[in-house]
């Protein structure tokens, strides 16, 4: 069919992007952000917009929080001890094997 109207392949799968102002967009970032209560970085609110039918890169959503001071909260990973496993005993040498060598390989 684009061969008969002499239009490239690419020009068929097109999709029209609608503009939207950067008022707008500060704006929709500043809601998804409040929204999450403060939670939400730009890699979470970049899927939100994406929900909605807006495409934007994480860089630019990093500069618009930037732009409008939005940082995130984040917890800061606590020490965790690890407690020893159930298996912990020394295994003996039932085969009574000899592990020193005379020579150097």
């Amino acid at each position: 069919m684009c061969q008969c109207l002499n239009i490239p392949r690419s020009s068929y799968y097109y999709k029209a992007v609608v503009p939207v102002s950067e008022a707008q967009l500060e704006e929709m970032v500043k809601c998804i952000f409040l929204d999450s209560k403060s939670r939400y970085g730009a890699r979470k609110i970049k899927k939100c917009l994406e929900a909605q039918g807006i495409t934007l890169s994480r860089r630019r959503i990093r500069h618009i929080m930037k732009r409008l001071k939005l940082v995130s909260i984040y917890q800061k990973a606590a020490f965790k001890p690890h407690a020893k496993g159930k298996n912990e005993a020394p295994i003996p040498n039932l085969l009574a094997r000899q592990f020193k060598q005379e020579k150097p390989l």
